[in-house]
């Protein structure tokens, strides 16, 4: 394939009836498209053999008009690789954009949204979402990954794929990779499940969203975490529940207080493995609590175990699903923290009589996911690939996470309390009174530390200010450093 055949051209009308030579309408049509940004600096446009050949016309006024284009300045010419898009046009584009109509001219009459739409909350994402580096959340050791094998083995089944895995439309996803989720979760985590109740879904997310829409109606009092999840909390805003927020403490979720606030909440949904943000463990005393109440009053958990391979005190702790004794628990996992956050692959584990419900909810949004990574991530876990893997990020995330806490304790002593340190790859710390937080994260980003701040994770007034800190991509011998850069930052404040 030629160079040129990569190239770019907008929608061109050619009228022959209209008195405008046709160089004329084809540099009009250019130049309309550039000026509206369909057209980007940089991009290849066809040849001119080859677009006249598009349009059917001579080659000539092709020639003539991009020749006008380039004598403008919308085009540039580079030798031996073709005609792009000239580098110079942004000041051109912000000049035409600072007399543009204002929408309002633009749109006219009601603009008529659901009632979803409307109430969905803006999400608050902090400058820390900008970059990626230190104290990055949600970020692994991308640089510890095996991406040569993985490469092989998506290289594998896109050479060669199974006539199943490039037709087939079951909803749940691959029977295969089921099988494998399904064994390595009766293993690592204690989950009570077959192939049969096990989703594949792109990500935590959709498995949350998927969850909503079958045990909800608008109006229903659900539990959430306080602090919790920001996410999950504009999903159920946008979905129309009454939140019920239950305040978090180092044993997790307090189930009492939930009881005391609203016995008759439809759903709990709870991280017990590494609460987000505070990073505390659900005590074994709140589990068998949580289901307790769940059976009684006919409610549902909704058990987001989104970090449960990375624990360091002790074993992964059993899932809560594991210890349910009459089916109250719908689990949801990720790849995302194991593998690379664009992998986009999750799991739900259903209980047996709700997974029609599901598969129905699934094939309305977008029949069923993707199999091409499915099957290269079934191979990753035969083959033992995700079992070394995971052992050496544990004890790569271990040195990361003792390093962190030591410079933490070592830099601010009691001026800094650190929560969640025993799981996951990110940890928080509770900043001294007066400080706010979010205001040191903008300052932070500037300076190149992406923590997260801890007061947006509430749904009600913060309670407390605090820095929400990975460490999984970050070596060792960097994170003194960026702690002492973190400290600077505080002294300023």
């Amino acid at each position: 394939m030629s160079n040129a055949s990569v190239g770019i051209s907008p929608i061109i009308s050619i009228d022959r009836r209209t008195p405008a030579p046709l160089p004329e309408q084809i540099y009009h049509a250019f130049r309309a498209s550039i000026l509206r940004g369909d057209l980007r600096s940089g991009q290849q446009i066809p040849s001119s053999r080859e677009l006249a050949s598009e349009i059917e016309v001579s080659r000539f006024p092709v020639l003539q008009a991009y020749a006008q284009l380039i004598d403008e300045g919308y085009f540039e010419s580079r030798t031996g690789a073709g005609t792009f898009i000239s580098s110079s046009l942004p000041d051109h584009l912000n000049s035409v954009e600072q007399h543009a109509e204002p929408l309002a001219q633009v749109y006219s009459g009601p603009r008529l949204l659901a009632n979803r739409a409307s109430r969905t909350p803006a999400v608050c994402m902090a400058p820390s979402t900008g970059g990626w580096g230190a104290f990055g959340i949600h970020q692994p050791a991308l640089d510890h990954f095996p991406f040569k094998i993985w490469s092989g083995l998506v290289s594998r089944h896109s050479l060669n794929p199974r006539a199943a895995s490039i037709h087939h439309i079951d909803p749940l996803g691959s029977l295969r990779f089921r099988e494998a989720i399904s064994s390595y979760l009766r293993t690592s985590r204690g989950v009570k499940c077959d192939a049969s109740q096990v989703m594949i879904v792109s990500g935590s997310q959709q498995a949350l969203d998927i969850t909503v829409r079958v045990l909800l109606d608008p109006e229903a009092p659900v539990w959430i975490e306080e602090p919790g999840y920001p996410l999950l909390r504009a999903l159920l805003i946008s979905s129309g529940c009454r939140l019920i927020p239950v305040p978090v403490d180092d044993e997790g979720m307090d189930i009492s207080a939930g009881i005391l606030r609203d016995k008759a909440a439809r759903v709990a949904f709870v991280s017990p493995s590494h609460q987000f943000p505070l990073g505390s463990t659900m005590s074994v005393s709140r589990r068998l609590q949580l289901l307790q109440w769940a059976q009684s009053s006919g409610a549902w958990i909704v058990e987001d175990d989104y970090e449960s391979e990375y624990r360091y005190g002790s074993r992964p702790i059993t899932a809560i699903q594991g210890l349910d004794v009459s089916a109250r628990v719908i689990y949801i996992g990720t790849f995302s923290n194991v593998m690379f956050p664009s992998m986009r692959i999750g799991y739900v584990v259903i209980p047996r009589d709700l997974v029609e419900r599901f598969a129905e909810i699934r094939r309305l949004m977008d029949v069923f996911p993707p199999y091409l990574n499915q099957e290269a991530l079934t191979d990753f876990i035969h083959l033992g690939h995700f079992g070394r893997h995971l052992r050496k990020m544990r004890m790569l995330y271990r040195v990361r996470r003792t390093t962190l806490v030591d410079c933490l304790y070592a830099e601010f002593g009691e001026n800094m309390q650190v929560h969640g340190s025993e799981a996951g790859i990110h940890l928080t710390v509770t900043l001294p009174e007066g400080i706010r937080d979010t205001e040191v994260v903008e300052r932070a980003a500037k300076i190149g530390l992406w923590m997260w701040p801890l007061s947006p994770n509430y749904l009600g007034e913060p309670v407390r200010h605090g820095l929400v800190l990975g460490f999984g991509s970050t070596a060792p011998e960097q994170i003194p450093r960026e702690v002492r850069r973190m400290s600077a930052v505080l002294a300023e404040l």
